[in-house]
């Protein structure tokens, strides 16, 4: 299943952002997420992968560029898109530059425009992975990465997060203490 996920601060804006992306990908194994709240999308990027994040630029508590930035930090290979308001050039700067936004949307949006630049993120986001896989096969054969680091990395692609658990000598799973 492909995973969007929606941040934005205002509740209509993410209602319509959902429905016309559930609209274009009905019938297709895609889900569509929302989040009224940047933390709160943050931390779910702890323990889901989702291929496709688009995010507000200006929200309270924590902006656009931040969020998308934290985001690349935990999943590295998602494509992130920045929708805002605002056609300030620094701030699109920034997004590409500091989060590595894949594309900046101005607000309000055209659909097709939209459902697009989120289509070609898709598939943008599934080369990324085939050509990691081809060059971790190729490594794999050369000897310059084990069996176990390319199944690591695939599985860390899968489930962000899944490689750093601990387990105990019981295979039982070790909590942090904080």
């Amino acid at each position: 299943m492909k995973r969007i996920m929606l941040i934005d601060d205002e509740p209509n804006v993410l209602l319509a952002l959902q429905r016309v992306l559930e609209r274009a990908f009905s019938g297709q194994d895609v889900s569509v997420e929302s989040h009224a709240s940047p933390l709160a999308a943050l931390g779910r990027c702890q323990y889901i992968r989702y291929e496709v994040v688009i995010s507000d630029y200006r929200m309270p508590g924590m902006d656009g560029v931040t969020l998308l930035k934290a985001i690349r930090a935990l999943q590295p290979d998602s494509i992130r898109l920045m929708l805002s308001a605002t056609t300030d050039f620094d701030a699109a700067m920034a997004a590409v530059n500091q989060a590595e936004v894949h594309r900046y949307l101005v607000k309000p949006w055209s659909r097709d425009e939209l459902v697009d630049t989120v289509r070609e993120a898709l598939e943008r986001y599934d080369r990324l992975l085939e050509d990691r896989l081809l060059a971790d096969e190729k490594r794999a054969e050369r000897g310059s990465i084990t069996s176990e680091d390319k199944e690591r990395r695939r599985l860390e692609a899968e489930s962000p997060g899944i490689t750093k658990v601990k387990w105990g000598p019981g295979g039982e799973l070790l909590l942090d203490d904080d």
